[in-house]
């Protein structure tokens, strides 16, 4: 495991940076942080790119990142909201380094589709990865993820939201930041 300099933040399809949980994240984590948006958003536009555009905007913006804050690409820790996370995810998998990963509110596959799932690249995520999830989540049941974490080869954590869904309240910013802060300093 490789200790984080910084944390790249990046949002749901539905959300850009400005997004409460990522700004609290921001706010209160011992790292230097970075939220981005994805080119869609930065472009004014509600729908999101494909996968392909989404994963290369996440590298470069990486290089960017790691030359503006003078920090070891290798030594980026990152966090992502739902579709920012599984984009996170899969950059990772086709080989981008990582400190390590948080997935909030994981989209393990769309509603109501659970044979749709979204776990072909857990094998080559090769990372520590940490889920926080909501319990009642659409995108995913507790046991729907417990069958599937397993095929990621890193080491893995999943912190579960009691009684939320895709979205957690604000009241659970706290929780959520404690979580977090606390799997970002045990890397």
């Amino acid at each position: 495991m490789v200790a984080p300099s910084a944390v790249l933040l990046t949002h749901g399809a539905g959300g850009d940076s400005s997004h409460r949980l990522l700004q609290t994240l921001e706010a209160r984590l011992d790292l230097p942080v970075r939220r981005m948006d994805f080119p869609y958003r930065r472009e004014g536009r509600r729908a999101p790119d494909r996968a392909p555009k989404l994963i290369a905007a996440v590298v470069a913006e990486v290089a960017v990142m790691a030359e503006e804050m003078s920090v070891d690409p290798r030594r980026i820790a990152f966090a992502g909201r739902s579709m920012g996370g599984r984009i996170c995810s899969m950059a990772i998998a086709e080989g981008l380094a990582a400190s390590g990963l948080v997935l909030l509110s994981y989209p393990l596959h769309p509603v109501g589709k659970p044979d749709k799932l979204r776990t072909a690249h857990f094998p080559d995520i090769d990372v520590p990865t940490l889920f926080v999830n909501g319990d009642r989540d659409p995108f995913g049941t507790p046991e729907e993820l417990d069958a599937h974490i397993g095929a990621i080869a890193g080491p893995t954590e999943v912190h579960w939201l009691t009684g939320q869904r895709h979205d957690p309240k604000p009241s659970f910013d706290d929780e959520i930041v404690e979580v977090v802060g606390a799997f970002l300093a045990g890397l």
